[in-house]
């Protein structure tokens, strides 16, 4: 028993298969088809031709194995038209059919109109017809349904003549399909694209469309250009407008897990559609249930009546001679819908109708021209960009007429299709239904492409011109030295070089083991390739080792009356310096040589550290060079790099010796106290090779790795403190300390230095501008209290600034033209300049380069001389004017000290400063009230406890000296020290603290010009402080009279310049006896040893006494 077989259910049994569809028709010659076993005969299959087939059938199909009946029964799989022996046999066939049927053909033919007038209908667009959704794949099926089931009793065998063949055909109508949105940019119809569909629901109904025969969805594009899913939610989503496409093939993609999660499908769209309805996902299962949404296979829906007897699917058995027909029924069938079985999946579902073109006219003048400027963009296009010639070829190639121009409307739909235009734009072409209005849009794309691909064009002929200069310069460059090796005039780089080092090397006292370490890796690089990259590191290390001055010194100046006169020249004062200097001279004046020495200068800033030791090195004739090492955290800047490295150098100080050419420099390293250290090591560290005088005789640079003799260099560094300096580094300097400028050092350095360079700097030199010794010395006590000097440069330049200012304005341009101030090849200049500004350029870039080129002068102005009558003089009076009011209106906080304050003396980074310490009285005195402390000022750990030595120092004191007087047992007592947003630190302040208690103690005040400073121990000793010469600096500038120091620091009393101390008085002490007397000499002792608490207690007894009396 043959297996059972569902075929397309017939009109009836004796017919033939008729495939059909409302775009186009195609029908296979009947074939008679007689079942070879004689039982199961059906009369009725017997007798028919092509002229009884029924005109349509039902073009869709649900059955998801119709498509594995037979070869070419797929859609895919598509049937072959027929060949020539085929038509001949299928000819014969009928002849002889014609005598047998001759009775029934009337009774055929009536039928077969009635047919055709239903499939007539049904191509019209009979709404919800199922010969409206049927498949292509069904309709391409094998045509044994009809005349294959009876005749020969189910046999399969055929003979060549028997079978019929088609090609499978695209539905016209098709009025639901699946939705799938598209992102970037719209589908055209003609042109395929390939979409990823991710979501597996999708992607598992594209899989069942494919099996059942209908790949056909229709595509949007969305509206949002970020928007990513492959579900429609609402229509407002999409655009209207889309197209009926294809799925021609369809890859699953592997996801991470190893499972197919997402689909790669083909697309090919047909043609235009627009979205009139959608059904979401959902939305479907919640309206209709059909039996397809729960079986994949449906059942077969039985025929309803004579006129819809030649609809539906019916199951036709092999085994049986024929099928008979249902009894007719007036019930009409049920409405099947093709897309029921999609309804299960969760995707979007639409009804669309077809959009057809406009009309139009293929002479119009305008669509010509259009199309023919189209095809010239295209040619450009395809000029500048190989891609698009291939898609234009394959294009061409593509058409049916074989000529583009006589379809604008695809040669439209081709030019947006290939463009890399904005997506709304190419929605626009996609919904354009007027054929001219579409052209125009496309043009309109297809010109932004060509802009952009002149763009690209000429970005790469710049980088190809580039490219090619270099290579044919490159080429050029190697067959000249060819030939100039030939021909003997040249020869090889590698030789020359290797001459020009030894040339060098001949010239230089190199020592023995530096010599040997040169040589080999002379020989080295003669047996490199040049394009090695060892090549260039031993040439660099060649190179800088030929340019270290072995054996080369500057002949040194040591006249002592020479260097007496440069130092003068550059600074005033820093006798201590020029002193040392001096002596240096003189020893290698006797020795006929100098060793280098290292010497620190410490100092506030503004002193002149870093310029003095320019000075030295003029007076000394030697090379000078400078660098700082403040912040300096790598150890290569000192030691330098390791050869392997790239770009690796030597240290600082070797680059020193290459640019000075001599051995013998002096190197000036600044703020030496402010180095750093980082992860690359201690800098500081390095420096006691580098500073020592008995190592840096062989002093080993990581890069040269050889040893070079350092010990001829003088060395010179600068501070502004040493408490930041290693103590193993300070141990190897000098040290030399530059305390700050009294006032009339300052004046003597404003007036013969400071004045006169601001006057130059200013343009007003050999001008009558006079800065007056008044104004300096205002300047001076109310402007510029610090050590240094450069803030009053900063000022004096201030001055004359404003000066010239004024003198400029005041002349004006008649006194003063601009056109005298230019030069010729300035006012060549200028001109060029305002011919740039005014003319336009077509090539900008070559325009400004040749301007820049001739708008510049190597002189363009000169200096306008200020007539000799203008006349200028800055006094104590109009000194305002110049530089505002005073910073400083006062010489010292306090002008009259009440009891409890006195005036201290500090040293600071920036020189010496007077410091007040204020001691209050918190409360009343009473016998109750217990005895406090308070401390305020921004104190540090060290001052802190020195006010605390101080505190019990002075009530031991006045236990000891004044036993009546309990105010420091019952006091609660405040000291501060002003300025407290300045920290402090430091033990000095001992003596002053006591001092500030007792006189709140005593109830005596200080006199005013008297300052203090040295430490305090419990005993009553006083300690040495330092920073002597700057603090009497400060107490000069406060205006003291008397400075209280330790006798420890006589020494240093005696050594500050006459300068400084005149009109104070030192007053050396050791202990704080002497303090005491020489603060307080007519202290009256008895009332001091008087209790201040028990005075008071009883003037208040007899208060009250006095209250109650008159109360009785």
């Amino acid at each position: 028993m043959l297996p059972r077989q569902r075929v397309l259910r017939m009109p009836s049994p004796r017919h033939s298969v008729l495939f059909s569809t409302a775009s186009r028709r195609t029908s296979i010659c009947s074939v008679r088809a007689s079942i070879r076993q004689g039982q199961h005969i059906a009369p009725r299959l017997q007798g028919f031709s092509k002229d009884s087939f029924p005109s349509s059938l039902s073009p869709f199909s649900t059955h998801a194995a119709l498509g594995k009946q037979q070869k070419g029964s797929g859609f895919f799989d598509g049937i072959e038209p027929l060949t020539e022996e085929e038509k001949k046999a299928n000819q014969e066939n009928k002849d002889k059919e014609a005598a047998e049927e001759q009775e029934q053909k009337d009774v055929e033919k009536a039928k077969s109109s009635s047919s055709e007038a239903k499939s007539k209908e049904g191509d019209q667009g009979t709404p919800e017809s199922p010969e409206n959704k049927g498949s292509a794949a069904g309709s391409a099926a094998s045509g044994s349904s009809g005349d294959g089931s009876g005749g020969d009793g189910g046999k399969r065998g055929r003979r060549p003549g028997d079978k019929a063949l088609a090609k499978p055909v695209v539905p016209e109508i098709y009025p639901q399909v699946m939705a799938i949105p598209i992102a970037k940019r719209p589908l055209f119809p003609g042109f395929y694209k390939a979409i990823t569909i991710k979501d597996p629901n999708v992607a598992a109904a594209i899989t069942e469309m494919i099996k059942r025969g209908q790949p056909y969805v229709g595509a949007f594009l969305f509206k949002d250009e970020n928007a990513d899913d492959d579900v429609i939610r609402s229509a407002d989503e999409v655009h209207d407008v889309g197209v009926f496409a294809q799925i021609t093939s369809a890859f699953p993609m592997t996801g991470q897990g190893g499972e197919g999660t997402s689909l790669t499908a083909i697309l090919y769209p047909h043609r235009r559609i627009r979205l009139s309805e959608l059904i979401p996902p959902g939305a479907a299962d919640a309206t209709t249930k059909t039996p397809a949404a729960t079986e994949p296979t449906p059942e077969p829906i039985p025929k309803a009546t004579d006129e819809s007897a030649q609809k539906g699917d019916v199951v036709a058995s092999f085994e049986e001679s024929a099928v008979v027909s249902p009894p007719k029924s007036d019930v009409t069938q049920k409405q099947y819908e093709p897309t029921s079985f999609l309804k299960k999946y969760p995707v979007s579902l639409v009804n669309v109708e077809n959009l057809t073109e406009e009309p139009y006219d293929p002479k119009s003048q305008v669509i010509r021209a259009v199309t023919n400027e189209i095809v010239n963009v295209f040619k450009e296009v395809a000029s500048m960009n190989s891609l698009f010639r291939d898609q234009i070829s394959t294009f061409s190639m593509s058409q049916s007429t074989g000529n583009v121009m006589s379809e604008p409307a695809k040669l439209a739909d081709f030019a947006a299709a290939v463009s890399a235009g904005d997506p709304n734009e190419l929605q626009e072409v996609l919904s354009s239904l007027n054929v001219e209005d579409r052209m125009h849009k496309a043009l309109l794309v297809l010109k932004k492409e060509h802009v952009n691909a002149q763009l690209q064009s000429k970005i790469t002929k710049d980088v190809e011109n580039k490219i090619t200069k270099r290579q044919r310069e490159y080429w050029l460059t190697e067959q000249m030295k060819g030939i100039k090796r030939e021909l003997g005039l040249e020869s090889d780089g590698k030789d020359k070089l290797v001459e020009k080092f030894k040339e060098k090397a001949d010239k230089l006292a190199m020592p023995e083991a530096v010599r040997k370490v040169f040589d080999d890796e002379l020989n080295k690089l003669a047996h490199l390739e040049p394009a090695a990259s060892e090549f260039n590191v031993t040439r660099n290390y060649l190179d800088w080792l030929t340019q270290i001055p072995w054996g080369l010194r500057s002949a040194e100046n040591f006249g002592i009356q020479h260097a007496m006169t440069v130092l003068d020249e550059d600074h005033y004062g820093l006798k201590d310096v020029k002193d040392r200097i001096l002596e240096f001279i003189a020893v290698g004046k006797l020795r006929g040589t100098v060793e280098g020495k290292i010497l620190c200068f410490v100092g506030p800033p503004g002193v002149g550290k870093t310029s003095i030791g320019k000075s030295i090195a003029r007076a000394l004739n030697r090379q000078y060079y400078r660098f700082s090492v403040g912040g300096l955290a790598d150890v290569a800047e000192i030691k330098g790099h390791r050869r392997t490295y790239v770009g690796a150098l030597p240290g600082r100080v070797i680059q020193a010796l290459k640019k000075c050419k001599t051995e013998n420099p002096l190197i000036l390293i600044d703020e030496i106290d402010k180095i750093g250290r980082g992860y690359q090591g201690d800098p500081s560290s390095a420096l006691l090779e580098l500073l020592d005088p008995e190592q840096n005789s062989s002093f080993l640079d990581h890069y040269l790795d050889v040893p070079v003799d350092l010990s001829r260099v003088l060395f010179v560094c600068t501070a502004n403190m040493t408490d930041t300096i290693p103590r193993p580094l300070l141990d190897r300097m000098e040290v030399i300390r530059l305390s700050g400028y009294v006032s009339d050092e300052k004046m003597a350095i404003a007036e013969r230095y400071l004045a006169p360079q601001a006057q130059e700097l200013a343009g007003l030199k050999g001008v009558d501008v006079e800065l007056t010794k008044d104004a300096i010395e205002e300047l001076i006590k109310s402007y510029c209290r610090e050590a240094g000097v450069r803030n009053l440069k900063k000022q004096i330049e201030k001055v004359y600034r404003k000066s010239a200012l004024k003198i400029v304005q005041e002349l004006g341009e008649e006194v003063l033209p601009e056109s005298e101030a230019l030069t010729d090849e300035g006012k060549v200049a200028k001109e060029e300049s305002e011919k740039g500004e005014n003319k336009p350029s077509e090539e900008p870039a070559t325009a400004n380069t040749e301007a820049s080129e001739k708008e510049t002068a190597e002189i363009p102005r000169v200096a306008l001389k200020v007539p000799e009558s203008v006349h200028v003089t800055i006094d104590k009076d109009n000194l305002k004017d110049y530089v505002g009011p005073p910073v400083f209106t006062s010489d010292r906080l306090y002008d009259i000290t009440p009891p409890g304050v006195t005036m201290g003396l500090a040293w600071t980074q920036l020189g010496g400063a007077a410091m007040y310490v204020e001691a209050i009285l918190q409360s009343s005195l009473k016998p109750s009230s217990r005895p406090s402390l308070e401390i305020t000022g921004n104190l540090k750990t060290v001052m802190k406890e020195s006010s605390a030595i101080a505190y019990s120092f002075a009530k031991s004191w006045m236990a000891n000296n004044f036993p009546k007087n309990d105010f420091l047992d019952h006091a609660k007592i405040h000291v501060h020290v002003p300025e407290g947003a300045v920290q402090k630190d430091g033990p000095s302040a001992g003596i002053t603290m006591a001092t500030s208690l007792l006189s709140l103690a005593l109830e005596k005040p200080i006199d005013p010009t008297v300052a203090m400073t040295g430490e305090l121990t419990l005993t009553g000793k006083v300690l040495r402080i330092g920073g002597l010469r700057e603090k009497t600096v400060a107490a000069r500038r406060a205006g003291c009279k008397t400075v209280v120091f330790p006798k420890d620091n006589e020494s240093d009393w005696l050594e500050l310049p006459e300068n400084i101390k005149e009109g104070i008085e030192g007053k050396p002490v050791s202990w704080y006896s002497e303090v005491f007397d020489l603060i307080f000499p007519d202290l009256d002792k008895e009332k001091a040893n008087q209790s201040r608490t028990v005075v008071e207690n009883k003037e208040e007894k007899k208060e009250e006494k006095k209250d109650g009396e008159e109360s009785d």
